[in-house]
Formats: structure tokens, C-alpha cells, sequence
């Protein structure tokens, strides 16, 4: 089965995005967030949820890791909007566009704060981004379901009334398809957060002073994400390139900033390689970059969803709200909390 959900991942076609005026392509083509999600799944610690840890959940959360990908078109304002998660742009030094703009440890506790942040200093949102606050957000959606999730299971568990127990499993099972959907969107922002082009001022060839003398085309970000990495991507490569986890002490801001920095300290990396010739079919050097950097989102996305699933343990959810571990020990009866008091 492993062989394959590979065969999948390396013959799945990828779309070549190409960078047009003023507009950000999708990080990745379909193979490249495809390989994140299901090298991330495959990878996930014995403790997670035994549904998490099959073939078919890693198949379908690389399917739905494309999915904020496939929104697009719908219009407005659901384009502008969603289209403007998928990157953060920095300069040099890590300030959102330019000096005017925060650093990633600067970022306000809202959205809507870092909006107005920008504003204030005279920045274009739109052209800025948003994407570490799409990852908070898919982080903390999943979470939720996560502590839904063991409630419902419990529940279901010690459950004497048939009709009670019933709709506990249907509910579970309802839980169970949001969570690997959810993972999936979460897959999509890390994995955009894990290639350089998301994080920089210089998503489309370089920009500005250009002591170095790197390209200036615009096709530079499409043809990397899209063509050249669905020709060299191996998923046992991305696998092997994968850092251990590393959930302790996680900090979902800190863990966030400290991602989309390291990355962008591959973007002069990446330009480097480009001149020298390093994405041309037969340089190896180039698919090396590719491996490292999905490796970098697969690690990211594991180690996410391991987090998430432990820090659900100490939640509370529905209204009235129960504390997780007080269903889990079977101390709280969560039924009127979770069917719903009307």
C-alpha cells in the first residue's frame, strides 16, 4: 500500500503556475502539497489516533492539502480575501514589505490588528499577505476538532441508551472526515509557508537592488514550484530529508514565526542556485532544494498536528461546555453538551 500511495504522489500531474502582474501564484504545484500531506501522515506518532495513521488518511489528506488551491475563482470577495493567505512578504531583514512593516515577532494577537498595523504605516494589505495568520487559524480549527473528537469518543464508549450511542458514533464519524479535511487546509498554508517565494518581497524573480545579479522573471516562482518540482520529487527523498519531531514546549505563534523565517532565509539560497544553473533537469542540486523544502513543510505539518492533538487533552468544548478530560475519565456526561441544548 505504501508503494502505492508513492506511485500516486510521483505521477499525480502538477499544474505549472506561471506569476502574472501584480497577482501570487499557489505555493507548490499539486505534487508538491500533495507529497507534504502525505509524508507528514506517515510520519505521525504512535500516540495520535489510530484513523490518522493509514494509507488512506495520508491519500486524502494529500488530495485535500490542494484544496485552498481549488477555492480560487469563486470571486469576490471570497478571492481577494482567501487569495492573500497564501503569502506574507518580507524584506531582507524580516519586516513585513518593507522597514515600515513588523517583523514576524512583531505580528498582533488579530487579523484585523495587523491590518490596521499596515495601514497605519502606509502598506497595501493585500500585497502584504496574511499567511501566518492563515496557519494560527487552521491550527486552532483543528485542534477543536480534536477535543470534539475524544469527547465524542468517550462518550460513544459508556454509553448505555442505544439511540444515544448511535449518534455519538455518527457524529465521531462525522468528526472524523472534518479532521483529515482540516488537516489538509492546515497542510496547504505550512506547506505554502515551506517554499521561499511565500515569505519574500521577491516572489517573482528578484526585486530592487540587485547586487548579485540574480533573474528578474517573473516566471521564476511558477516554473520552481510547479514543473521543475513535479519532475524531480521523490517522496522516500522528502521522507529521509524530514528533522525529528519536535512538539515540546510548542508555542503555536513562536513555532509559526520561527517557520516563515527560516524559510526566508532561503530565498537568497534560491537565487544562488538559479544562477548557477542548479533547476535544470539535470542538475541535482536543484532537486535537493525541492526535497529539503518539502521536507521542511511535512516536518512542520506533523509535528503541528501532534500538538494539536495533545493540547486538545486539556480542553473544553460545547455549550455548556465539558472539559475533555472530565468526559474522558468518565466524571462529565457531555450529551445535552454536545447534541445541543435548543
Amino acid at each position: 500500500m505504501k508503494r502505492q500511495v508513492k506511485r500516486l504522489m510521483i505521477s499525480a500531474a502538477a499544474v505549472m503556475l506561471v506569476a502574472a502582474p501584480a497577482v501570487h501564484v499557489g505555493a507548490w504545484g499539486s505534487s508538491g502539497h500533495r507529497v507534504i500531506g502525505v509524508a507528514a501522515m506517515r510520519h505521525l506518532p504512535g500516540d495520535l489516533p489510530a484513523f490518522l495513521r493509514t494509507a488512506g488518511a495520508a491519500a486524502d489528506v494529500g488530495e485535500y492539502s490542494r484544496e485552498p488551491d481549488r477555492w480560487k475563482g469563486a470571486g469576490q470577495p471570497h478571492d481577494r480575501e482567501r487569495d492573500t493567505a497564501h503569502f506574507v512578504d518580507m524584506d531582507d531583514q524580516g519586516r513585513v514589505m518593507d522597514a515600515r512593516g513588523m517583523t514576524m515577532a512583531e505580528l498582533p494577537r488579530l487579523k484585523s490588528e495587523y491590518d490596521a498595523a499596515l495601514i497605519r504605516a502606509g502598506l497595501d494589505v493585500d500585497k502584504a499577505g496574511y499567511l501566518p495568520y492563515a496557519i494560527m487559524d487552521a491550527w486552532q480549527n483543528l485542534e477543536r476538532d480534536f477535543a470534539y473528537w475524544r469527547v465524542l469518543t468517550a462518550a460513544e464508549a459508556r454509553e448505555a441508551d442505544p439511540g444515544k450511542q448511535a449518534w455519538y458514533k455518527a457524529d465521531r464519524e462525522r468528526r472524523e472526515a472534518l479532521i483529515l479535511r482540516d488537516i489538509g487546509v492546515l497542510s496547504h498554508y505550512v506547506g505554502d509557508a515551506s517554499q521561499p517565494h511565500h515569505t519574500t518581497i521577491h516572489f517573482n524573480g528578484w526585486a530592487g537592488e540587485n547586487p548579485e545579479g540574480f533573474t528578474t522573471s517573473r516566471r521564476t516562482h511558477g516554473d520552481f514550484e510547479g514543473a521543475f518540482t513535479s519532475r524531480v520529487l521523490r517522496l522516500d527523498a522528502v521522507e529521509a530529508a524530514m528533522a525529528p519531531p519536535n512538539v515540546e514546549g510548542f508555542d503555536l505563534r513562536a513555532r509559526t514565526a520561527a517557520q516563515l523565517n527560516a524559510t526566508l532565509a532561503t530565498v537568497t539560497p534560491f537565487y544562488r542556485l538559479e544562477k548557477a544553473g542548479a533547476f535544470k533537469d539535470t542538475d541535482p542540486r536543484g532537486a535537493v532544494f525541492v526535497a529539503e523544502r518539502l521536507a521542511a513543510g511535512a516536518s512542520e505539518l506533523r509535528d503541528f498536528v501532534t500538538a494539536a492533538w495533545r493540547v486538545s487533552a486539556g480542553s473544553s468544548v460545547g455549550w455548556p461546555a465539558v472539559k475533555v478530560a472530565e468526559v474522558e475519565a468518565g466524571r462529565v456526561d457531555p450529551w445535552i453538551s454536545m447534541i445541543g441544548d435548543d
